[in-house]
């Protein structure tokens, strides 16, 4: 039989084969048929064999003909089989199996597909992983199954490992099926125009599909327009897919970018493109990356009229979206819905216009590429004979990620010198050295790192050299100097051989890698194939016929916004200025709440907020106030103020809106999150009704909640659906026939107010005021901040009594990114903390010692474990927070402050984590090694996994967790309290000079020579003045063998009477500045002695700066304390005892008891100036008197609290300073409050310009002010002439309701 018979007899058994079996038994299609078994032996090829009975057509699963498989002449890594099916056929996996009888099989191997033989595309299991299992003995058969289907004709397998006992061995099943497409080829200047008009029009989704493949790396691939002007167009720009709207005629008209998609689309390897229309969105696929855009206006419906493809010129009346481009390559299966659209083609149908050379098969230009992908990757080609006459010329092409990288090198010999033509800074550079020192130096072009084909051509004659790159003559780079190269020295592109060092080939620069073609040295073209068959040059870890390069940022793995950037082995984010972190911007920089933010020890101000962590919700600026029991999240509108509504003769309603600072998104998480939320809604009346009505229908409501929000009927202090008001909920109405004081109607000031706290209907999104068109109604309303606190994700947690109790909890979905954070306190020196495992793949965080925490995960590439050790124990009975992440970069572990500890993925490897089980809390799945104590706010992902919920149904396990303070009591400062609650705790500040909600705020007053606060510490006549009734009443001991002093001041009084105190005994201590202005200490603990005085040495402390001074007492010894200074010790010579202590004096002291006429006249005069955090034992008189009116505390005098005691020198009173997330976040501690941060290399700028902006602003309002008034003025009167005198009604409610946001309630503020 001839050769043609045999092949042709097996293609026929091939294609009887895919007709016979592509369909099973119920009709539905199979495409898992062996396709090797039938194959004529011309559809094999080697790169070598070892025998005429080792060839490739014995390769051929479960056959022992020949030497029962194939093997190459050499066992190395530029081995191959090939495979040709014939036809493109669907490929859906592949079986191999060793050599019959024999040690010789594959462990691993690559698989490269094509369509005509040449450029070959690697197959990869996932985005970044080529190499797939193969054999453990010479008889089993291993079967892959391929994730997604591939369609070629040719498959190349390429042997990475094998049995070291052995050597390459192989035979080989491909299984698949038939495979049909319609295709049509374009060259450039032709094209298909589809008019759509008489076909049916379909209203509901509508998809256009399509593949192509191409080498040129623009053009536009489709054009669609629709019947009322708008039209889009899919254009293939530097090898991305860009979708254009455009809506309108005219030039004037711009187009829009809806979505760009996809990279490196002009590798000549088909695309499979979907763009489809759905209810509110657009969908564009390219390849298996799906990007979703929100429909325009015109696009509502497409009523596509006319499809237009491979050209751009539009047969519309619309300008194209590009001026010359057109598509250059073949699309293949292009529907419209159902219609085959190509085949219409076909087919010669009246609606298709078929413009220029359209042809129905697909022309290939063979373009042969070569991939340097590491560092040991060169290519030497011989010299040229031609070199002698002195005319040189070198072109290429190539493309790379990397800025760096040597492209050719080669010798000087006659000049004693070397030429490298490199890239550097993705710059083209061209060095002569010689003697090693650069003779010359050119370079040109720029960014040529973009990953797209560029041309290099370097010539060379009679004092002539240049360099030009993508053929532009206007940048290239000349200089008269001339090239003389040697015959007998070879070019080296990529590198240099490592292990070769006689070729002499040197290079101080990076080794390139990206991809070359189109190489021709004098003009004449390098036979690429022939270098592949070691018949040209010499090569080293090429891949050769195939480019390999891959866009590792599209899609882009950077989360949050963060920047793509990469090189050839690998990809970075910039995450500056997105608010996140780690390898991938995954990680929110930012707390989630202001529950979190205080017990990190931060006090009231703005914060970024990131209310979902890793989730989508981008951060936002918020007030946390913390007071000493809540931590509240202040989101304001911008109307907060109290609103005067005034009568209309308009019958409609009045009609408000409230915009707020915070998304709709953002809001609804702080709501579900928070334990409470509450919004102030109040109205004030004067014969302005406000429900009820005759007809039950609300005059007024209210729109709240989440989404579009519902109206609501019922008011502040009131329960929802009650159409009541707080007074009817309390039965105090003015009326009691209402459940309003505003129904009742009446012609006076009245107001219904309260609080809404329901978060069902949170937040107030609209008001709606009907009954204000009566003449004399008038009104007004206030509707206030949404304010929540508490955080149901930061307390929930869960006690683990026994070592087999655990929590299960559905799988965990973290496939490329996983965050998991919690806090645990354990008595235990080990335990696991979580555990989920899959088939293979499993996560593990777990404590192996007392200082060490291990994270340890599996993703298929082997174990792997990132491990923190600790300086401290960590099984202290104390909160431990651990944070641990894994992406498809690196995986990182963080305990408490301790250094993190972070481990890089590998770079060609497994990247998906694949779970399937329960996942557990607290122990494992084989219940060994369970975790004992508390783990409390656990999140993966951001999600809260609710241990309470969990715990009350399972056995050995308890909700919530008690000792907080043992963890956080040293949050509460200067002798505050710490208070255990069962979520959290709070620090009771009673018993502190200081208040805030970790008492570090100084409690400070200033003092005019009038002022006196008298604390009464024993009241001689209980009777009379019960002050010891007082909840804030601290039971003294009124004989004393020591005292504890402390307090601030700032004065420029000399001398000057600080703190008095005296006893039923005439005894007395006395603090003072003396004349000198220095500090002075009397002590008289006897009635019968002399005062003894004690001076410190500190001096100058009437400068009105501001000084601490602290005093101890134990018995006769004295320490005093001053500023920083030094403590000074004392003794006192008399009595040890302060006996029946009555009174403490600040300010001004009257009526003392027997003390010298010096200490009479100096307390008379009293005390000007600021004092601040005063304490005497238990005792804080002066935040007793400022804050706690009913202590035992007599005040005469001007009195009130100030910031005097502030020890910085800034104004008190500047305005607050906020960042945007532009204003580099991570420049300022995310801990810390937004306040006076700005950066100041930006403050100057933005003070300049806020001055101008303030000094525009300012006369505007001025002059509108000035205006209004006027007008206001001359309105007033004429309503005051007109109305009698007793229907005259003044506004009695303020129109700064007391905000509760302190700072600035009422601040308005954007944020973009």
């Amino acid at each position: 039989m001839s050769l043609r018979s045999i092949k042709l007899a097996g293609i026929t058994a091939l294609v009887a084969a895919l007709l016979l079996g592509s369909r099973g038994t119920g009709g539905e299609e199979v495409c898992d048929i062996p396709l090797v078994t039938n194959l004529p032996p011309t559809s094999f090829r080697s790169s070598s064999q070892l025998t005429s009975s080792h060839g490739p057509v014995y390769a051929k699963v479960n056959r022992r003909e020949g030497a029962g498989g194939w093997s190459p002449f050499i066992s190395d890594r530029y081995q191959w089989l090939q495979v040709d099916l014939g036809r493109r056929t669907q490929i859906t996996g592949v079986a191999t199996q060793g050599r019959y009888g024999s040690s010789d099989w594959l462990t691993a191997y690559l698989l490269m597909f094509s369509d005509t033989g040449h450029n070959w595309r690697q197959h990869r299991q996932e985005d970044s992983l080529g190499a797939f299992p193969g054999n453990t003995n010479a008889d089993t058969v291993v079967q892959y199954k391929l994730n997604q289907p591939v369609i070629a004709r040719y498959l190349r397998l390429i042997p990475l490992d094998w049995n070291p006992m052995g050597r390459i061995g192989l035979r080989l099943e491909i299984y698949g099926c038939r495979y049909t497409s319609d295709v049509v080829n374009f060259d450039g200047s032709s094209s298909l125009i589809y008019r759509l008009g008489v076909w049916p029009n379909w209203s509901g989704m509508e998809v256009i599909t399509l593949k192509f493949k191409t080498l040129r790396n623009s053009g536009m691939l489709l054009h669609a327009e629709g019947q009322r002007d708008h039209s889009f167009t899919l254009v293939l720009e530097e090898g991305r897919l860009l979708l254009f709207y455009r809506e309108g005629v005219s030039a004037s008209s711009g187009r829009e970018l809806l979505v760009s998609v996809g990279s490196l689309l002009d590798d000549q390897h088909w695309h499979h493109v979907k763009l489809e229309r759905l209810s509110t969105h657009l969908n564009l696929t390219v390849d298996e990356n799906t990007h979703q855009v929100d429909i325009p206006a015109g696009l509502s419906h497409w009523d596509i009229r006319q499809l237009t493809l491979g050209a751009v010129q539009s047969h519309g009346l619309q300008e194209p979206i590009l001026s010359s481009k057109n598509f250059h390559g073949c699309l293949e299966n292009l529907f419209y819905n159902e219609l085959n659209l190509v085949d219409l083609a076909k087919k010669n149908n009246h609606q298709v216009l078929v413009e220029g050379n359209v042809t129905f098969s697909c022309t290939e230009p063979v373009s042969v590429a070569v991939t340097f992908s590491n560092s040991q990757s060169f290519l030497q080609l011989p010299g040229l004979t031609s070199w002698l006459s002195g005319i040189v010329s070198l072109a290429l092409q190539f493309r790379t990620w990397n800025e760096a990288g040597l492209l050719v090198t080669f010798d000087l010999p006659q000049q004693e010198g070397k030429v490298w033509l490199y890239l550097r800074e993705a710059k083209l550079c061209l060095e002569i050295n010689k003697a090693g020192r650069t003779q010359l130096e050119l370079n040109t072009g720029s960014g040529l790192n973009d990953g797209q084909w560029h041309s290099v051509e370097l010539n060379s004659g009679e004092n002539h050299l240049s360099i030009t790159v993508d053929k532009d003559k206007d940048t290239a780079a000349y200089t008269n100097t001339r090239l003389h190269l040697s015959a007998e020295r070879p070019l080296f592109f990529g590198g240099c051989p490592v292990q070769e060092p006689h070729l002499q080939c040197r290079n101080p620069f990076k080794v390139f890698q990206g991809c070359m073609r189109l190489l021709t040295v004098d003009n004449q073209p390098v036979d690429l194939i022939k270098v592949q068959q070691r018949l040209l040059g010499n090569y080293s870890h090429l891949q050769i016929d195939m480019c390999g390069i891959i866009d590792r940022c599209s899609p882009s793995h950077c989360e949050h916004g963060g920047r793509c950037s990469q090189s050839w082995s690998t990809f970075h984010c910039n995450c500056s200025n997105s608010g996140y972190r780690g390898a991938t911007c995954h990680s929110s920089i930012y707390e989630q709440s202001c529950e979190a933010y205080k017990h990190k020890g931060n006090a009231s101000g703005h914060y970024f907020i990131d209310v979902d962590g890793s989730g989508p919700i981008r951060p936002q600026l918020i007030y946390c106030n913390m007071t000493e029991e809540r931590a509240w999240m202040v989101i304001q509108h911008n109307n907060t103020e109290l609103t005067t509504v005034y009568w209309s003769p308009d019958t409609n309603p009045h009609l408000v809106y409230f915009d707020y600072a915070s998304g709709a998104e953002q809001m609804a998480a702080i709501i579900s999150q928070s334990e409470h939320c509450e919004q102030e809604l109040s109205y004030y009346c004067r014969k302005s009704r406000l429900l009820n009505t005759p007809e039950g229908a609300p005059y007024s409501w209210w729109v709240g909640g989440l989404g579009p929000g519902q109206a609501q009927t019922y008011w502040g202090g009131a329960q929802p659906a009650s159409g009541q008001c707080a007074c009817g909920l309390q039965d105090n109405c003015l009326d009691p026939k209402y459940y309003c004081n505003c129904d009742a109607d009446y012609d006076q000031w009245a107001n219904d107010s309260g609080l809404l706290t329901h978060k069902e209907t949170l937040p107030v999104r609209s008001l709606v005021l009907g009954d204000i068109q009566r003449p004399g109604s008038e009104a007004a309303y206030r509707v206030g901040p949404l304010r929540c606190h508490g955080d149901n994700n930061l307390w929930n947690a869960a006690y683990f009594d026994k070592e087999t109790s655990y929590l299960h909890f559905p799988t965990f979905h973290g496939e490329l990114n996983a965050d998991i954070s919690f806090l645990f306190k354990t008595p235990s020196s080990s335990g696991v903390f979580l555990e989920n495992l899959g088939i293979k793949d499993f996560i593990r965080i777990e404590l192996r010692s007392s200082s060490e925490v291990i994270f340890s995960f599996d993703v298929g590439n082997g174990p792997l474990e990132v491990r923190v050790k600790t300086s401290a124990p960590l099984n202290d009975d104390r909160w431990h927070s651990v944070r641990a992440e894994r992406n498809v970069k690196e995986a990182s572990l963080c305990v408490d402050d301790f250094p993190a500890t972070t481990q890089e993925a590998p770079v060609d490897g497994h990247i998906h984590l694949q779970l399937n089980s329960q996942l557990f809390i607290g122990g494992t799945a084989s219940r060994q090694k369970g975790f004992l104590g508390c783990i409390r706010a656990l999140q993966m992902n951001s999600v809260t996994l609710d241990l309470e919920e969990r715990a009350k149904i399972t056995p050995g396990v308890k909700p919530g967790c008690p000792g907080h303070c043992s963890s956080y009591r040293s949050l509460c400062q200067n002798q505050g309290r710490c208070v255990e609650k069962a979520r959290g705790f709070s620090c009771d500040c009673f018993p502190s000079a200081y208040a805030g909600s970790f008492c570090h705020e100084e409690v400070s007053a200033s003092f005019t020579s009038t002022t006196s606060i008298t604390y009464i510490l024993k009241n001689p006549n209980e009777s009379s003045r019960n002050f010891s009734t007082s909840p804030s009443s601290i039971n003294i001991d009124p004989t004393l063998k020591g005292e504890n002093i402390s307090l601030s001041f700032r004065t420029r009084q000399s001398p000057a009477l600080l703190l008095y105190i005296d006893s039923l005994s005439r005894e007395y201590l006395a603090l003072l500045i003396n004349e000198h202005n220095e500090l002075e200490l009397r002590y008289k603990l006897h009635s019968s002695g002399d005062a003894e005085v004690l001076w410190s040495r500190a001096t100058n402390l009437a400068d009105g700066r501001l000084h601490s001074v602290n005093i101890r007492r134990q018995a006769d010894a004295v320490s005093v304390q001053v500023d920083q200074g030094p403590t000074e010790e004392f003794n006192l010579t008399s009595d040890v005892e302060f006996n029946s202590i009555k009174m403490l004096f600040l300010g001004r002291a009257q009526e003392l008891d027997e003390v010298d006429a010096e200490l009479v006249g100096l307390a008379s005069l009293g005390f000007t100036g600021c004092l601040s955090g005063v304490r005497f034992n238990s005792v804080s008189p002066l935040k007793a008197a400022l804050l706690h009116p009913d202590s035992p505390v007599i005040i005469t005098g001007p009195l009130a609290q100030s910031s005097c005691g502030l020890s910085s020198t800034a104004n008190p009173y500047a305005a607050e300073t906020t960042h945007s997330l532009s204003d580099q976040p991570g420049s300022v501690d995310p801990g810390q409050p937004l306040v006076n941060a700005i950066r100041s290399d930006s403050a100057l700028i933005g003070g300049v310009i806020a001055v101008a902006i303030f000094i525009t602003v300012s006369a505007v309002a001025i002059m509108a002010r000035f205006l209004c008034s006027r007008k206001e003025t001359y309105r007033n009167r004429e309503v005051k002439a007109a109305q009698p005198e007793d229907e005259r009604h003044e506004f009695p409610f303020s129109s700064q309701a007391d905000s509760q946001s302190a700072p600035s309630e009422n601040q308005k503020e954007y944020f973009i």
